[in-house]
C-alpha cells in the first residue's frame, strides 16, 4: 500500500524524475510510476529508487491562502481557499504549477469507470494529487484474477465476490483522507446522459468500443472532458476528447513576439500577453485545442498530412494502431468479446490488414510476428504497463485541470515491446477548399469551419 511521502522525499523524487525525463518540468513522482513495485520504472529509462534524499527547495509561506471562484462540478460556483495545511501537504505541486492550478485540481470532481489494474494506477495518482472527489463506477464483482493485478485489493481482506469499486475504495481513502471517494455499483449503461453532467472529467477504462462511444456522446452533451483507455498485456492506448480546451504556455520573449494564429488544424494561438519579471519579459501564450469524438478517432479519421505525405513517417507508425482499430471493430461485430477461436484469429487478421491499408501504411510494417504478439497479449494485465499508461493519463488530467501544459491530442498508442508511446492526432479530413475559404475570411480564427466534423460531433 502506498503511503503519502514526506515533503522532502517528494521533492527529491520530483527532481529525480525530472532528470530521468530530460529535465521536463511538471512531472509528479506520484503521477507516473507503479506503486506495487519496489522501484519506479519510467518509459525509456531504467529503474529509479523509490527512496531519495531530501532537498532544500523553498517552501511557500504556509500562512498564505488562495481564495478562488470556480465550478464545483455541478455548475455551481463556490469560493474555496487553500488552507495552510494543504499548502504544506501539496507544497511541491504548488511550486510546479502554481496556487491557482492547485485550487482547480482540489475542486475537481472526477468519474472513473471500471476499476481494474489500469484504473488502480489512475485513481491512486489522482487521489495523491489532491483532487476534490473521485467517484468509482463499477458493477462487477472481485475475482481471483483481480487480486493478481490490482494493488488496491488486499487478499487479506477476502474481497472476492465483493463489488469491485467498493473493495478498492477503502485503500483509496487511506491514500489521501482529504479526497472524497464515492462508490457507484450500478452499470454504466444504466446511466442517463444527465448523470455525467455532475463531473468535470470522465475517465472510462477497459470497456468495449460501443460503451466508450455511448459515454463520449453523453460527455459531449454535457460539455465535459472525456478520456478512454485500456491495456492488453504489453499494449495499450489513451484517447482524449476535451471538446475545446484552452491552456497557457509561459516562456521568455524571443526576438519576434508571438502573434495569434492557426498553428495546426486543431490548435491555434488565441491570446498573447507579456509581463516583466525583473530584467526579462515573459510571454503568456493562450492556445486552444479542438477535439474529435471517439467514434471519429477510433475508426473514421486518418493520419494527419505530416504522416500521409511522408513514406518515412508512415513506416514509423506503430502497427499497434492498426491492431487496436481491428480489435475495436472485431468487438463491435462479436458483441464485445475478444478473439479466441481459430476463426476469430483469421477474421481479426483480415480486419487488421484492412485497417492498416486504410491508414495508407506500408504492408510490410504489419508483420505476422507482431500480429501473433498482439493476439497473445489480449486480455492480460501487466503492472509496469498499467503504471506507465495510468501515470500518463493522470498527469494529463492534472494538466488539463490546471490549464498549464499542452494536453494529449488525441490518441496515444503504447507498445511495451519497444517502450514507445507515440501520440497521433486522429481527425477527419476537412475539404481543402473549405479550409481555404475559412482561412481567407479569418486568418487568426480559433474555431473550426462551420461544417468541420469536429465542430458537429
Amino acid at each position: 500500500m502506498d503511503q503519502q511521502p514526506s515533503n522532502g522525499t517528494r521533492d527529491a523524487a520530483a527532481a529525480s524524475i525530472s532528470d530521468a525525463n530530460g529535465g521536463v518540468p511538471g512531472l509528479n513522482p506520484d503521477l507516473a510510476v507503479p506503486t506495487s513495485m519496489p522501484a519506479m520504472m519510467m518509459p525509456g529509462q531504467g529503474f529509479i529508487p523509490d527512496q531519495s534524499l531530501a532537498t532544500t527547495a523553498a517552501i511557500p509561506d504556509a500562512s498564505a491562502t488562495a481564495p478562488l471562484m470556480f465550478s464545483n462540478g455541478n455548475g455551481v460556483l463556490a469560493n474555496k481557499a487553500i488552507t495552510a495545511d494543504e499548502i504544506a501537504l501539496y507544497d511541491r505541486q504548488i511550486r510546479l504549477w502554481g496556487m491557482a492550478a492547485q485550487a482547480k485540481i482540489q475542486n475537481a470532481n472526477i468519474l472513473l469507470i471500471t476499476i481494474r489494474a489500469l484504473a488502480n494506477e489512475i485513481a491512486k495518482n489522482l487521489v495523491l494529487a489532491g483532487i476534490g472527489s473521485l467517484t468509482v463506477l463499477d458493477s462487477a464483482a472481485v475475482t481471483e484474477a483481480d487480486l493478481g493485478a490490482q494493488f488496491l485489493l488486499s487478499e487479506v481482506d477476502s474481497p472476492v465476490g465483493m463489488n469491485r469499486a467498493e473493495a478498492a475504495s477503502a485503500a483509496l481513502r487511506k491514500l489521501n483522507p482529504r479526497v472524497r471517494v464515492h462508490v457507484d455499483a450500478e452499470g454504466v449503461k444504466a446511466k442517463g446522459p444527465s448523470y455525467f453532467g455532475a463531473f468535470d472529467v470522465v475517465i472510462a477504462t477497459d470497456l468495449d468500443p460501443d460503451s466508450f462511444n455511448l459515454i463520449n456522446t453523453a460527455t459531449r452533451l454535457n460539455g465535459k472532458a472525456f478520456y478512454a483507455a485500456g491495456t492488453h498485456g504489453m499494449y495499450g492506448f489513451i484517447f482524449s476528447d476535451l471538446i475545446e480546451h484552452d491552456y497557457v504556455i509561459e516562456r521568455d520573449l524571443g526576438n519576434v513576439a508571438t502573434q495569434p494564429r492557426q498553428e495546426t488544424r486543431t490548435r491555434s494561438i488565441v491570446n498573447v500577453q507579456t509581463n516583466k519579471e525583473g530584467a526579462k519579459t515573459v510571454e503568456s501564450v493562450t492556445k486552444r485545442e479542438l477535439y474529435s469524438t471517439w467514434f471519429l478517432a477510433s475508426d473514421v479519421a486518418g493520419l494527419p498530412d505530416e504522416y500521409s505525405k511522408s513514406r518515412r513517417r508512415l513506416r514509423s507508425v506503430t502497427p499497434a494502431l492498426s491492431c487496436l482499430r481491428a480489435l475495436w471493430e472485431f468487438m463491435q461485430i462479436q458483441g464485445g468479446r475478444l478473439p479466441g477461436t481459430r476463426e476469430d484469429l483469421k477474421l481479426f487478421t483480415q480486419i487488421a490488414t484492412q485497417k492498416h491499408k486504410a491508414l495508407n501504411l506500408p504492408s510490410e510494417t504489419l508483420r505476422p510476428e507482431f500480429l501473433r504478439s498482439f493476439l497473445q497479449n489480449l486480455g492480460s494485465e501487466i503492472a509496469p504497463v498499467t503504471a506507465i499508461l495510468g501515470g500518463q493519463l493522470a498527469q494529463d488530467v492534472i494538466n488539463v485541470l490546471g490549464q498549464k501544459q499542452q494536453p494529449i491530442q488525441n490518441m496515444v498508442i503504447f507498445d511495451g515491446t519497444t517502450m514507445e508511446a507515440p501520440m497521433y492526432p486522429l481527425h477527419p479530413e476537412v475539404p481543402e477548399t473549405q479550409a481555404q475559404v475559412s482561412s481567407a475570411d479569418n486568418p487568426t480564427t480559433s474555431a473550426p469551419p462551420p461544417n468541420d466534423p469536429m465542430s458537429a460531433q
